[in-house]
């Protein structure tokens, strides 16, 4: 009987990500950059962005926050770890343009604002905006399926599903 009153807490397994920023969702393979196109770093996707406001994809913890803001790392609530690259060749402008609103070892909720960006400044001085959202550990996952390329939706548009047994 207490089985079933205290019994084994229900894990997460299947985790389904949404867009960190509004814009148009593109494959890896269009990224110019090597590290990204070729799944280097894991896979993934990569967005062009219309808004300078990087949300959580997942609800999770913060891993890290790059000390130039121009990256975090996420472990979703199934253990699927998130890299958001905030545009390409952006650590060399250490961290002007960018403003972090989280911290490691933060709890985050699905839209938490987590970075922020001047897309004019990061876009002059950057080789692309373009934002690779990429799964590190995706090796381990059982299961990995895109859900969707073309416009998306900060905090709304559903772009990928991850399982963990």
């Amino acid at each position: 009987m207490f089985k079933k009153l205290f019994g084994k807490k229900e894990t997460v397994k299947t985790v389904q990500l949404v867009a960190p920023v509004t814009g148009n969702a593109v494959d890896l393979e269009q990224v110019p950059d090597p590290v990204f196109s070729q799944r280097m770093m894991g896979d993934g996707l990569a967005i062009e962005p219309k808004e300078g406001v990087i949300a959580a994809p997942a609800a999770g913890e913060i891993l890290q926050v790059f000390p130039t803001k121009h990256a975090i790392g996420i472990r979703a609530e199934n253990g699927a770890e998130i890299l958001i690259h905030i545009g390409l060749e952006t650590v060399s402008l250490k961290g002007e343009g960018f403003t972090a609103h989280v911290q490691a070892g933060d709890k985050v909720q699905v839209g938490d604002k987590l970075v922020t960006f001047d897309m004019d400044t990061v876009g002059a001085k950057a080789k692309s905006l373009v934002t690779p959202i990429i799964i590190t550990n995706g090796d381990s996952a059982s299961a990995f399926e895109k859900l969707t390329l073309g416009s998306v939706e900060r905090g709304k548009t559903p772009i990928m599903e991850i399982t963990f047994e």
